[in-house]
């Protein structure tokens, strides 16, 4: 499946590719020429996430100049069968790497920041440091709350933001990942904290989106607004989702 979803991927990009030489400007002026290249961009982004960032545009153009022409394909079946697996288990090695890299770095992260004054590390690994101390309620995990949140990487990058959207969220508790399941309960209303989250206790080797690489250890600075009625609750923010 997922060769035939690398040729398909592979396919789309030729056609965005195609005729256009490394030497030569492409014009987007016209819709179509700029829907094209956003084609392109998006398709390029993807397969580069997926570890496909050696792919020969110029062989790709060859290929789609030999199929509009009707001309003599230059390789057999069984030859482009043979390098579709070849590129795909580079790729699957290459993400395998980054994966190992990432849970090592998460690793040494949470050993390291444990140390530092004001963080608490729970019986699960989830760590926390209160940044903003209140004496409101407690939510329970049948409870819907409203939080401002931002998340971030290990290294600062911000990967989604509420703050930045202007617009606190409502959520059910039981409802998000685990490390946000304990870390609300641990939270009075009116308090802000940051949430350390080990990768067992967000998404593990899974990511939800390219902005979250697997096995990632994700930060959060949190503050609880509300308890509210779970009847006007809106939908969870991905980044919070349960897996």
């Amino acid at each position: 499946m997922k060769q035939h979803r690398l040729a398909a991927a592979v396919a789309l990009v030729s056609l965005v590719l195609a005729g256009c030489d490394s030497q030569t400007s492409v014009e987007l002026k016209t819709p179509a020429q700029k829907a094209s290249y956003g084609i392109g961009l998006n398709m390029g982004k993807s397969l580069a996430q997926e570890g496909m960032d050696d792919l020969d545009s110029k062989a790709v153009a060859q290929g789609i100049e030999d199929a509009v022409g009707k001309k003599e394909q230059k390789l057999k079946d069984d030859e482009l069968v043979e390098a579709f697996a070849a590129l795909q288990k580079r790729a699957e090695e290459r993400m395998t790497k980054m994966s190992e890299e990432s849970a090592a770095a998460g690793k040494k992260f949470l050993e390291d920041n444990a140390k530092k004054d004001g963080v608490v590390t729970t019986a699960s690994g989830l760590q926390y440091k209160i940044t903003k101390k209140a004496d409101g309620p407690q939510p329970k995990p049948t409870d819907v709350v409203t939080v401002h949140y931002t998340g971030k990487l290990t290294n600062g990058t911000t990967f989604d933001s509420s703050v930045d959207r202007g617009s606190p969220i409502d959520l059910p508790v039981s409802g998000v990942i685990p490390g946000w399941v304990e870390g609300l309960q641990l939270m009075h209303v009116g308090e802000k904290v940051e949430l350390y989250i080990p990768s067992d206790l967000a998404y593990g080797a899974q990511s939800p989106s390219p902005a979250i690489p697997a096995n990632s250890v994700l930060v959060f600075d949190l503050e609880l607004l509300g308890i509210k009625d779970p009847a006007k609750a809106e939908a969870p923010a991905a980044p919070a989702a349960k897996k």
